[in-house]
């Protein structure tokens, strides 16, 4: 995966004072829970390393997941918190919109179909997942849904 930043991340990524999607799906793909505080720990050139390095193959996702745990343990002392790796993520399936994406779309007067689910990239349903989950500021859902042409 190249470096591909969205539209409605663009007020930070100059600087990558936050976690950008990309780093995020590299994050769930090694299971590794990276907290803002950790990334700000990280000098530019290492968290533009996070953005540039490739996270799909084994031996990519292997050695992404040990470069970061060196990098955390090195700058806070602290091991990094493992996340379960998701076998079947909802983000690579194009058979189903979740239920948490199609609530998000209908607060916002919109109905996803499947057809529309499909034609995006992993990449894109994994945004659209992660910023309709409940509990976390979604100011993005509705720039992510315009960017992708849903809206």
């Amino acid at each position: 995966m190249t470096a591909e930043f969205f539209e409605f991340e663009a007020d930070f990524v100059d600087s990558l004072r936050c976690i950008p999607m990309q780093v995020r799906y590299k994050l769930d793909t090694c299971g590794i829970k990276l907290k803002l505080s950790d990334w700000h720990q990280m000098n530019t050139l290492e968290r533009a390393n996070l953005v540039k390095l490739p996270c799909a193959k084994e031996t990519e996702i292997q050695f992404y997941q040990d470069y970061l745990q060196k990098l955390i343990l090195e700058r806070t002392g602290t091991p990094v918190s493992k996340l379960p790796i998701e076998p079947h993520p909802p983000w690579i399936d194009t058979a189903t919109v979740p239920p948490s994406v199609q609530e998000k779309a209908q607060e916002i007067g919109v109905t996803i179909t499947l057809q529309q689910w499909e034609i995006l990239t992993p990449l894109q349903r994994f945004a659209l997942i992660k910023l309709s989950r409940s509990g976390h500021e979604n100011k993005n859902f509705p720039k992510a849904m315009a960017e992708f042409q849903l809206i």
